[in-house]
């Protein structure tokens, strides 16, 4: 009886010590493939079909075609309009298709709006979780931005779409000529603190892998970071989970989060430093559009307003991804940053 005891010990010990391998592996490059060319100013890209449940929340006037930013790393881009250049960065764990509201509020006749999907996420490449960093995610958007051949552009962001777009734009800095910033952070910490409990947890080994990636799917938590929890029904979190969940390779999620700063040794704090830098060196029209009921960076208003202090600020009663919640007044903080931008250029004419 001892002895079939410790055969099933051994057994038990094995399968966990398995699970932990596989859960905890680093995952694979998954490149998609596309079908055809998109033919912009730029030259031709690599077209790329929507599926029907993605293809169903953009209109025929919609773009969708790849960006190959390193052999096999591949950046999936919307983009809707022409006109003036908006270049739109989501974040964790969404994709282009959270600023489609946005975009049906703004005058595509008037604008060119393009909207990435960060790597990992949507339909980008997918990538192994060690190369989720902040300078590679910047380094990635930045060729997106000089494939495209753009000569300026107004900018916006939200969450890791914040700092991945402003660190892009920093190592090309004429580019940038306005900014609609929402809720997302451009500053190193200075101490030793976690951005929120969940973070804490993202960042255990095992731990932030069991609840990221084996027990629950951070897909059909996002009504809860909501001002209204409706603003993201099951259809939308599939609209932004499947193509990752899919793909084999759904490591960005958690790797995002453990990206996210948690004092002044964390590898990402260098490369935040740089874009804070920059930041705080702008000298451009701004607004800020803020999601007070945000559970974790609802708080973080006064920081950004530090950043910009000249910005007029919009509260509102959103949560974290604004976009579902009040795009018609992001839209219209657009609007009014673009006209500056646009009035300046003809004073400078």
């Amino acid at each position: 009886m001892k002895k079939k005891l410790l055969i099933l010990v051994a057994l038990l010990t094995v399968a966990v010590l398995v699970s932990v391998v596989v859960v905890t592996r680093d995952g694979a490059l998954v490149t998609p493939q596309g079908k055809g060319t998109v033919t912009l100013d730029a030259g031709e890209f690599e077209a790329f079909a929507l599926p029907e449940y993605a293809a169903k929340y953009v209109n025929k006037a919609y773009k969708s075609y790849f960006i190959e930013v390193e052999p096999g790393i591949k950046i999936h881009v919307l983009e809707v309009g022409s006109g003036y250049p908006v270049f739109l960065q989501h974040g964790n764990p969404t994709s282009g298709f959270l600023y489609r509201k946005v975009a049906a509020a703004l005058p595509t006749d008037r604008l060119r709006l393009i909207m990435p999907t960060l790597v990992g996420l949507g339909f980008s490449s997918k990538v192994p979780a060690s190369e989720h960093t902040l300078a590679n995610h910047t380094r990635w958007m930045n060729s997106v931005l000089k494939q495209l051949k753009l000569s300026e552009l107004v900018f916006v962001g939200q969450d890791w779409g914040g700092p991945v777009g402003m660190g892009a734009l920093a190592l090309s800095p004429d580019l940038l000529k306005g900014a609609v910033v929402m809720n997302t952070g451009f500053n190193a910490p200075t101490e030793k603190r976690d951005l929120s409990s969940a973070h804490a947890m993202a960042k255990t080994p095992v731990l932030g892998e069991l609840l990221l990636e084996v027990f629950v799917s951070i897909f059909e938590k996002l009504p809860g970071m909501q001002g209204d929890p409706n603003s993201i029904p099951a259809d939308v979190s599939q609209l932004y989970g499947k193509p990752v969940e899919d793909s084999g390779n759904a490591k960005a999620p958690l790797a995002m989060m453990r990206m996210v700063p948690d004092g002044p040794d964390h590898a990402s704090t260098p490369a935040m430093r740089l874009i804070e830098q920059y930041v705080q060196g702008l000298n451009i029209p701004a607004e800020i559009v803020w999601g007070m009921k945000d559970p974790i960076l609802g708080r973080a208003l006064p920081v950004m307003k530090q950043n910009f202090p000249n910005a007029p600020v919009t509260e509102t009663d959103a949560g974290h991804f604004l976009q579902e919640e009040v795009p018609r007044e992001i839209a219209a903080a657009v609007l009014r940053v673009i006209d500056q931008v646009q009035a300046a250029n003809t004073g400078a004419n």
